[in-house]
């Protein structure tokens, strides 16, 4: 909004302060995170060279070379160290090492170690196929994008869930004949908290179906299919949190996704994963979504579930301007920031719609670039499909009005069940219905000097300022051991995952998060 006045009436020179709060706020992250790294990441590592596959009883073998390396108490060193220095020994590809690691034919912590120059040499092939293969799924969005189009903003969202990777592919294809432009095939309840990726297409999931490598193969594939059909391409979108958050991010970069789930706090806050493990996770996932062109959604629409939405409104704006800091950090450009919240309040609450407001817009304004995800009600709705449909209609409206960038749309059977194909159809029906009827709304429409709308959003950004200064002086690690977000305390030391982290050894090395940045 630098070139423009605030229709709230925002005080930027506030705003740029807690901009600069965030900063440094990230910029201690930061100095932490770069001193570790996480089993997570070295697993990536691995899957970046092209190693895949699992044993007899479907273990991955990243999992197992890096579990050998945490076995003999090198993981310090990284995998890149090990596996460049076993290819310069033996002349063997990652993968064939991997497969003797298994079997255990070698154990590459014993090889000769050969110079830092001989290793970056051995590394080198891999690194450059990897990179080339993320640049060129992006280019081909791109030229897709750029000779058949795409949807117009916001971005019509919608999911698909049945468990069955064969039966999400039909649901997504008629979503995108109904005029969807993002599916989101979402994840098998529980996978976050697997230490894990499984392997392969999957027919079998709780609540959603599993992320796996193939299974984004897949789908890729139908919405390519469906894309050339209807002549507009399609993004698909999953979820790289959790204990996996790195290795999802590259295999998505590595299938062509166009959207994650890719939040910095997620995962500590509503699946107890240990801070640091989850901190140093996003660092690396959020690198590699960003070469890759991939556009990140962050979470906070998750704080209203827990919190209430019209009293801990600030704790969203304070986190979105942390989760924007961070992905800075990671390369990652403001037009690929999905940055999270939602229609949560109480509908009960008068003037509610008003306030709603007056949130949306604030967003919009502090984070311009950004393709902001707008999420549907959730916490309030009810088996009352009539009341659904209302509801949605008035989350649709603000959406429009103040120019939101992805709209996942709300579900008339939202509090019933994962969505039926008819749920889905009438709320496309719905957002199509209100962004062409209110297409201009927001050009036209001003809001009253000192009226409930800008004093509200005032009032937001002054509440967001301070809480963002008191955990400048607590440090995030403290805030969140003090429930700061969400209502929700965490543990430093606390959650699943603290022992994949590691401090940096002397030897290790990962390239890809300079070259990748660098592009």
């Amino acid at each position: 909004m630098n070139d423009k006045i605030s229709k709230l009436g925002l005080d930027f020179e506030k705003v740029k302060r807690a901009k600069a709060i965030s900063a440094k706020i990230a910029a201690d992250v930061q100095d932490f995170v770069d001193d570790y790294t996480t089993i997570a990441v070295e697993r990536t590592l691995c899957r970046l060279m092209g190693i895949d596959g699992v044993d007899s009883n479907d273990v991955p073998l990243p999992n197992v070379v890096t579990e050998h390396l945490k076995d003999k108490g090198v993981l310090d060193q990284g995998v890149l160290f090990y596996i460049g220095n076993a290819i310069a020994e033996t002349g063997l590809n990652p993968q064939e090492i991997a497969i003797q690691t298994l079997n255990s034919e070698t154990d590459i912590t014993r090889h000769h170690i050969h110079t830092k120059s001989e290793i970056e040499t051995a590394l080198s092939t891999y690194i450059e196929a990897a990179k080339e293969k993320i640049k060129n799924n992006r280019s081909g969005r791109e030229d897709f994008i750029k000779n058949k189009g795409e949807g117009s903003k916001p971005y019509i969202y919608v999911i698909v869930a049945t468990g069955n990777i064969y039966e999400d592919v039909i649901q997504a294809q008629a979503a995108a004949r109904q005029g969807a432009d993002v599916i989101a095939v979402i994840r098998t309840t529980g996978q976050s908290l697997l230490d894990y990726v499984p392997y392969g297409a999957t027919t079998e999931g709780f609540g959603g179906t599993y992320a796996t490598q193939e299974n984004f193969r897949i789908m890729r594939k139908a919405l390519n299919e469906v894309g050339e059909e209807i002549g507009r391409y399609v993004r698909l979108c999953n979820y790289c949190s959790g204990l996996c958050m790195p290795e999802i991010a590259a295999m998505g970069a590595l299938e062509g996704l166009d959207v994650m789930l890719n939040d910095a706090l997620y995962g500590i806050l509503f699946r107890d994963i240990n801070m640091q493990r989850t901190l140093i996770d996003q660092y690396f996932s959020r690198v590699i979504n960003g070469y890759a062109g991939v556009i990140i959604n962050t979470g906070e629409d998750n704080y209203l579930t827990t919190a209430d939405a019209f009293e801990e409104a600030h704790t969203v704006l304070a986190s979105q301007l942390i989760n924007e800091q961070l992905a800075l950090l990671a390369g990652i450009p403001e037009e690929q920031m999905g940055l999270g919240h939602a229609f949560e309040m109480d509908p009960a609450l008068e003037n509610g719609f008003l306030y709603e407001l007056a949130q949306a817009q604030m967003a919009r304004e502090i984070f311009p670039n950004a393709p902001l995800k707008y999420m549907p009600p959730t916490k309030f709705m009810t088996g009352n499909i009539f009341r659904g449909q209302i509801q949605n209609t008035l989350f649709n409206a603000i959406s429009i009005w103040t120019n939101q960038g992805i709209q996942l749309l709300g579900m008339i059977t939202e509090a019933v069940h994962t969505p039926f194909m008819s749920d889905r159809y009438l709320a496309i029906e719905n957002a199509k219905y209100i962004f062409n009827n209110m297409k201009s709304i927001g050009d036209e429409v001003e809001f009253r000097k000192d009226g409930l709308i800008q004093k509200r959003a005032q009032s937001v950004v002054e509440d967001a300022l301070e809480l963002l200064s008191k955990i400048e002086k607590e440090g995030l690690f403290n805030a969140l051991e003090k429930g700061i977000f969400a209502d929700v305390k965490r543990l430093k030391t606390g959650g699943k995952g603290l022992t994949g982290v590691v401090k940096k050894g002397k030897n290790y090395y990962n390239p890809f998060i300079d070259l990748m940045k660098q592009n």
